[in-house]
């Protein structure tokens, strides 16, 4: 069986630190810290579709980045995974990430 994964929207810069979510499964990150939607929609969306086509009920989304990257990212997992998504959710008081499981 494999490993969960941990779809991260956007690659943070260095500054962020999501080691705590690696808990929950080995890191993949959909698309480059400085993507830009502005200039290429179409391309981006597809890199979403291609690296989210595997996204199932043990994995989870990190939502890190461009809101409309986010907002795609979520749409693009719930349509692979029958509206089924499970996301980490920061908690600034434990400063840890907690799953958070939703059905759309």
């Amino acid at each position: 069986m494999n490993q969960p994964t941990v779809y991260v929207a956007q690659k943070p810069d260095e500054k962020k630190n999501i080691v705590s979510a690696s808990k929950y499964g080995d890191f993949k990150f959909i698309l480059p810290e400085k993507t830009n939607l502005m200039w290429d929609t179409a391309g981006a969306v597809s890199t979403i579709k291609k690296e989210l086509r595997y996204f199932n009920d043990r994995d989870h989304l990190l939502l890190i980045g461009d809101p409309a990257v986010i907002g795609i990212c979520t749409a693009v997992a719930a349509e692979y995974n029958q509206g089924r998504v499970k996301f980490l959710k920061w908690d600034n008081r434990e400063y840890t990430y907690y799953p958070v499981e939703v059905e759309i």
